[in-house]
This record gives structure tokens, C-alpha cells and sequence, in this order.
């Protein structure tokens, strides 16, 4: 039997606390064991997210659901984990809750608004018979994820309301924020309209996709707003690459019989480690667990 929880207990616990669960997106598997081990070390829980592109990347979502699985087996994870499709159309969504993901995220905010309604409540009905947390976003994010592109433009609250009223476990909407760096002329979030949003959309949790770059004091505001669930993601990717370079160019391993990828990676993963650590931090969820 899985170890795989729903994102849904975890969230609600985190808005009636005041505190975010981190959504860190894997690409490896030294890449989530970087992740799962903090989270216990650091008695956090966690969602591991995985776009369309890491999940082809890691050859399908049937794999890495299997070594997630086996890696909480293996590693004796015992906080909550939820494993998560991030921004995924609704062909997507409906193959990973096939490959046994515990969580899913469809993103139809690139829809008519009709049409992302209906999709929406076809996986709310799925979902709530499998057990499974579903996120939906209105208002695309801004940036570039996986071939995504959204302009940032802020979320309708009258539309958010009736998105958050199908019964979906957790709403993206769009305030501002943006995927990958941060520009340096980038105004800030919106907070006028993450008050309008929370005011149309009751109890449900709220997600801030595009947690890098966002200064420390802009997030702790957002989540006690009601954001329950942070999205980190280019942080993760920047440290690592960093990481691994400054290793490969001061020539370490690299010739004779001292070569060993393991090595390679681990600067990287005890990167992704620090800035996970941090994050945690940030958003309260120490000792969540």
C-alpha cells in the first residue's frame, strides 16, 4: 500500500495554522531524495511536484510514482507526502491519476472560462471518489513552465468563487506572480486582489505558484492571507546547476579512476537540500508534521 497521502489534510491544517506547505517540483531521483529526506529531518510536510516535462524527462508518471513509492519505503518517510501533477491539461491529470499520483493539478486557466469549469468539475467528481486533492488556477501565471506561457495577469475573484465553489481541494490564482526570475521591475504581488479572492472563496486553501524571487516578507503576508500552499521550483534549479558547476570546474573527479557521478551530483543535492531548508523556514512548516 502507498505511503501517499492527499494534499487535502495537510493544507486545511495549514490555513487553520497560518503556515504554507512547500510544493518542491523533482526532476531525479537524487532530486527527491534531496527533498524527502529534509522533510523528515526537518518534520515538514511536503508535496513533490512534477510538471508534464519531468515526468517524460523521468520516462512516464507510472515511474516516478514507482520510485517515489519506493523511495518512502526505502528512506522510512513518515511524513505526509503527496505526490503531484503540476500545470497539467486534463489528459495529463487524467494519466496521472491512472499512474497513481495522490494529487493533481489542472490548469485551465488558458481556457474560456466555460470550458475550464467543466473540465474542472468533471476531475472534481474523479477525484473526490478516488480520494484524491485537486488543485485548479484561474488567472494563468505569469512566466514560462514547461512550453506554458501565461502574461500574469491577475485573477477574476467573481470567477475564482465559482471555481472554489465545484469543491476542488485548492485554488491557484493569479496575483502577480510569475514562473522562473523574478524581473527587476517586477511591482510586487497584488495583494488588493488576493483580499477580493479570499473574500469569493471561503475556506479553500490558496496556492502562490512562482515562489522564487518573491522577497521573504511578500509570502509570509500572502500566506497569512489564506495562501496554504507555496510553489518553489527555479530556486531549486539554479542552486543545483550552480552547485555542479563551481564542482566540475575546480576539476574534482574528473579524470582517473576517482570519477563517480554520485560525486558529481551530491554538491547539487546538498544545495537543493540548503534551499529547501530554507524555504521550510520561511513558510512555517517545521514541525508541521
Amino acid at each position: 500500500m502507498s505511503r501517499l497521502v492527499s494534499a487535502k489534510e495537510m493544507l486545511e491544517k495549514a490555513l487553520a495554522g497560518h503556515y504554507g506547505v512547500a510544493q518542491i517540483n523533482i526532476n531525479n531521483l537524487e532530486w527527491t531524495k534531496a527533498v524527502l529526506t529534509t522533510a523528515q529531518e526537518l518534520k515538514a510536510p511536503v508535496i513533490l511536484g512534477v510538471s508534464a516535462g519531468a515526468g517524460k524527462y523521468m520516462t512516464g508518471f507510472k515511474t516516478v510514482e514507482a520510485m517515489v513509492s519506493a523511495m518512502l519505503d526505502s528512506l522510512d518517510i513518515t511524513v505526509p507526502v503527496a505526490l503531484h501533477l503540476d500545470h497539467g491539461t486534463y489528459d495529463a491529470a487524467v494519466a496521472c491519476i491512472k499512474a497513481g499520483f495522490s494529487s493533481i493539478m489542472f490548469d485551465g486557466s488558458s481556457l474560456p472560462f466555460e470550458e475550464n469549469f467543466a473540465k474542472t468539475t468533471a476531475l472534481v467528481n474523479t477525484c473526490d471518489v478516488l480520494g484524491l486533492s485537486l488543485e485548479a488556477e484561474v488567472g494563468a501565471i505569469g512566466g514560462e513552465e514547461d512550453g506554458v506561457v501565461g502574461a500574469g495577469e491577475c485573477a477574476d475573484p467573481e470567477e475564482a468563487g465559482k471555481i472554489a465553489a465545484l469543491g476542488v481541494t485548492m485554488l491557484a490564482a493569479g496575483i502577480g506572480n510569475i514562473h522562473g526570475v523574478y524581473p527587476e521591475n517586477w511591482p510586487g504581488l497584488r495583494f488588493d486582489v488576493l483580499e477580493n479572492i479570499r473574500a469569493k472563496t471561503g475556506n479553500v486553501p490558496l496556492v502562490l505558484h512562482g515562489g522564487t524571487g518573491i522577497p521573504d516578507e511578500q509570502v509570509k503576508k500572502a500566506i497569512s492571507m489564506g495562501v496554504s500552499k507555496v510553489n518553489v521550483n527555479t530556486e531549486c534549479q539554479l542552486v543545483f546547476t550552480e552547485a555542479t558547476r563551481k564542482y566540475i570546474e575546480e576539476g574534482n573527479d574528473l579524470k582517473g579512476k576517482g570519477f563517480d557521478p554520485r560525486k558529481v551530483l551530491k554538491p547539487g543535492c546538498d544545495a537543493i537540500k540548503e534551499k529547501v531548508k530554507e524555504k521550510f523556514e520561511v513558510f512555517g512548516c517545521v514541525g508541521k508534521a
